[in-house]
């Protein structure tokens, strides 16, 4: 394929079970000089008769190459027995990307993309590809995208340079131009809530949007900082709810979401049960991002952002998730159903030495 940029792929596990229920994922760089990214830019050209005294406006697409190289975050998958659960794994899986990002930032660029997903039937088939894409690429939807695993050179081979009207389309289809399936939109609203903003870019293949943001604009990668665990603290003093992290010998990336205690100088204390799952002790470095109060010290029970729990112990309504991961220097790729990827020493083939599970272009937030 096109695309040399290392992705880093998190999974999340059930610690009641040890099942993976979700991944998640960031791709360093998403195109670049010579390789670009291929988005329509949808804007309103106006006409007007001096003649007539009155004049139309029309909504128009233009092919758009990027090479500035953003980091893309996507990748989200929750196994759907698991949305809508009461510990929110999809929560822990999206911010745990923008935590590693905070941790890591000469790793990624200042500007960061995600491609939201768009409508897509349960035969696979999209109607802005049927009525745009397809008039230009004359193959499914499926085949296309399967396409783009390779290479995107043939979108600029052979979508049109010229304005598309969009005024154009059905209005059926119209109405789906940037927007999200019902699967998307709590996805959407989330990366909305960090500072995403669509800007007006949309999938030339799917009329999906794509949403931007300013890396260092992003709460949970500004607020995000190395610290040293200082202890285990009661759960009377675990009032701040925060990603917490820790990267071992072996480069193996684990996260928990969970209540702590932040000291005076700026150090964590955790529960013991997470000490455990994070495999920390006293004195060892740890990421962290502090997020809100957590409403969990208040009320006894877990709270929506909870996402780990002592291994062995959390009952099947309670139960948590951790979140870990290892880079991976494999080509951008896709998954069907989560799994946990493993470390490579060189760049693995689909089927090779680190397997990272396929997926569909773009599985619940983006491709």
């Amino acid at each position: 394929g096109d695309d040399e940029s290392d992705v880093f792929m998190f999974s999340i596990e059930d610690t009641d079970n040890g099942g993976v229920v979700g991944t998640s994922q960031i791709k360093a760089q998403m195109g670049g000089p010579g390789n670009p990214n291929y988005a329509f830019k949808v804007f309103q050209r106006e006409f007007r008769s001096a003649s007539l005294g009155f004049g139309t406006t029309h909504l128009v697409a233009r092919l758009h190459e990027d090479t500035t190289g953003p980091t893309e975050v996507g990748g989200l998958i929750i196994q759907p027995s698991y949305r809508g659960h009461r510990d929110k794994p999809g929560r822990l899986l999206s911010f745990v990307r923008f935590h590693f990002i905070g941790l890591h930032r000469s790793l990624f660029g200042d500007r960061l993309l995600a491609e939201m997903m768009a409508p897509v039937s349960n035969a696979g088939d999209n109607v802005f590809w049927d009525h745009i894409g397809r008039k230009f690429i004359p193959v499914k939807y499926s085949e296309a995208d399967r396409f783009c695993q390779h290479n995107r050179r043939f979108i600029d081979e052979l979508l049109p340079k010229e304005d598309i009207y969009l005024s154009l389309l059905p209005l059926d289809v119209l109405n789906t131009v940037a927007q999200v399936s019902s699967e998307t939109v709590p996805a959407r609203r989330l990366l909305e809530r960090l500072g995403f903003a669509y800007k007006g870019f949309i999938d030339p293949f799917d009329g999906g949007p794509h949403l931007e943001a300013v890396a260092g604009d992003v709460p949970l990668v500004r607020d995000t900082r190395w610290t040293t665990v200082a202890g285990t603290a009661p759960e009377s003093k675990r009032t701040t709810s925060a990603i917490v992290s820790v990267t071992d010998g072996d480069a193996e990336f684990r996260a928990i979401l969970q209540p702590v205690q932040i000291d005076s100088g700026g150090r964590v204390l955790l529960a013991p049960e997470h000490l455990e799952a994070l495999r920390v002790e006293k004195g060892d470095t740890v990421g962290i991002t502090p997020l809100t109060p957590s409403p969990s010290h208040s009320t006894g029970k877990g709270s929506g952002a909870k996402s780990t729990s002592k291994p062995s112990s959390a009952s099947s309504k309670g139960g948590g998730a951790k979140a870990s991961s290892k880079p991976s220097a494999s080509k951008q790729a896709r998954d069907s159903a989560p799994q946990t990827t493993k470390p490579a020493s060189k760049k693995p083939t689909r089927n090779g030495v680190a397997p990272v599970p396929r997926k569909p272009r773009k599985p619940i937030e983006n491709r």
